[in-house]
C-alpha cells in the first residue's frame, strides 16, 4: 500500500501537508475561517520536534516565520482577509530578503473584518500587490482538498528553490469542506530544500547574481557574514541608492520568478481545445464553472474552462492559446472585478470579456453561469 485515503477538512489538509513538507515552526494568531490550520499544528508540530507559537498579532507572526527561515527552518503562517493585510508591510521584507516562507490566506469576506464565516475571493489582488512597490511573488490557488494538499506542498518547494515568499490562497468554503483524500507515503512525496552555500567560502556573497539568478543561502552557524535589510542592496547585502546598481538589484528579483516560469506555472484545462466560449475562474468558482462547462456543452455551446492553479504569476501563454478561438470570456469570482481586469490585460481587446460577479457570501453557482453565457451569447 502507497498512500492512505483519509477524510479531511481542507485546513486540517494544509497542516498536515505543512508537516509533510518538511514545516517545523509555525507562528500564528487564530482568525477564522483559518485557525483549525494553527489549532491542527498546535498538536502537529511537536510531534516531529517542530515549533509552535500563537503569537500576539499577524505583525509578529510573520516577523517570526521571516526570523525562523533566516534561521535554517521551513516556516509558515495562515491567516485570513484582515490578518492578511496586516502581513503586508513583511510579506515585503521577506521579498527583498529574499526568504522562503509560505503564508496560507483563507479569504473571507470583507474589506475590513467584513463577514468572517463567509466565502469570498476579494484578496486575489492583495496576493499580488499588496505590499509596496514592485516584488517578487507567487501564489498558489487550490480548489479542492486534495489540492490544498499538494500545493501546500509544492508551495514550501517553491519557496525554498527561489527563496521567495509563496501565498496559498483559498476561500472559507474549502477551508472547511471535507473531502477524501489520498495521502502519499512520506517517501513519496517531493521535497525541495534550499541550496546553502559551502561554508568554506571565504567572499561569500549572500545576494550573489548567480547564473540561475538565485543566490545561496548561508546557513546559520557556518560562520559567513549576513548583512540583511530591506533597504535594496548590494549583492553583499549593504545598502546601495545608486540609480544602475539599485535597477539592477530589483530586476534580478524580478527576473528569478519570470526566467523559471516554466518550473512554476500550473493550469488546468478543460475542454479548451476547439473553445468558442471561456470560463477563466479560480477556487470554489472554478469547481461550479466545470459543472457549466458540462451544461454547455450538452447544450451545443462549445464551452471550455481555464482555471489557474498558479494564479501569480498568471497563465499568460495558456489563456492566450485558450482563447485564441473563443468569442466570449466570463470571468465569474466573488469579488466586484479583480481577475476580470488581468484577463482583459491579457487577451486585449481581441476578445469580449465578461464578469460574473457576488459579494453577498455566497458561491456563484453553475446555473448562473450557464445563464449569463446563454445571455452574452444571444446578444
Amino acid at each position: 500500500m502507497s498512500s492512505s485515503l483519509q477524510s479531511l477538512q481542507g485546513n486540517k489538509a494544509c497542516a498536515l501537508a505543512a508537516v509533510a513538507a518538511g514545516c517545523r515552526f509555525f507562528a500564528g494568531y487564530p482568525i477564522t475561517p483559518s485557525s483549525e490550520i494553527a489549532e491542527k499544528l498546535s498538536r502537529e508540530l511537536p510531534r516531529v520536534d517542530g515549533v509552535f507559537i500563537q503569537m500576539e498579532d499577524e505583525i509578529a507572526s510573520i516577523a517570526a516565520v521571516i526570523g525562523a527561515s533566516l534561521g535554517g527552518a521551513k516556516a509558515m503562517t495562515a491567516t485570513s482577509g484582515p490578518g492578511f493585510s496586516l502581513m503586508q508591510e513583511n510579506l515585503g521584507f521577506a521579498a527583498m530578503t529574499e526568504v522562503p516562507c509560505v503564508i496560507v490566506n483563507v479569504m473571507r469576506g470583507g474589506p475590513s473584518t467584513g463577514m468572517p464565516t463567509k466565502p469570498a475571493q476579494g484578496d486575489l489582488m492583495q496576493a499580488r500587490w499588496g505590499t509596496h512597490g514592485d516584488h517578487p511573488i507567487i501564489v498558489v490557488a487550490p480548489a479542492s482538498v486534495q489540492e490544498v494538499y499538494t500545493e501546500t506542498i509544492r508551495a514550501f518547494n517553491l519557496a525554498e528553490e527561489f527563496r521567495v515568499p509563496v501565498i496559498v490562497t483559498y476561500d472559507q468554503i474549502i477551508a472547511h469542506l471535507v473531502e477524501s483524500v489520498e495521502l502519499p507515503r512520506r517517501g513519496e512525496i517531493k521535497i525541495v530544500d534550499r541550496k546553502w552555500a559551502d561554508g568554506t567560502e571565504h567572499d561569500f556573497k549572500p545576494y550573489a547574481e548567480t547564473d540561475d539568478l538565485i543566490p545561496l543561502m548561508a546557513r546559520p552557524g557556518d560562520g559567513h557574514r549576513l548583512h540583511v535589510t530591506g533597504l535594496t542592496h548590494l549583492p553583499d547585502g549593504f545598502p546601495t541608492q545608486k540609480p544602475d546598481l539599485a535597477s539592477k538589484a530589483l530586476t534580478r528579483l524580478l527576473d528569478k520568478i519570470e526566467r523559471h516560469r516554466a518550473r512554476i506555472d500550473k493550469v488546468e484545462l478543460i475542454e479548451t481545445a476547439d473553445a468558442e466560449v471561456v470560463i477563466v475562474a479560480v477556487g470554489i468558482a472554478a469547481r461550479a464553472a466545470r459543472r457549466a462547462v458540462e451544461t454547455l456543452r450538452s447544450e451545443g455551446i462549445k464551452a471550455g474552462l481555464v482555471r489557474p492553479v498558479t494564479l501569480w504569476p498568471f497563465p499568460e501563454e495558456a489563456l492566450r492559446t485558450a482563447a485564441a478561438n473563443a468569442r466570449l470570456v466570463l470571468v465569474p469570482e466573488m469579488n466586484l472585478g479583480q481577475l476580470v481586469l488581468e484577463v482583459e490585460r491579457v487577451l486585449g481587446r481581441g476578445v469580449r470579456v465578461a464578469g460574473l460577479n457576488r459579494v453577498d457570501g455566497e458561491p456563484i453557482p453553475p446555473a448562473a453561469m450557464v445563464s449569463k453565457i446563454r445571455e452574452l451569447v444571444a446578444q
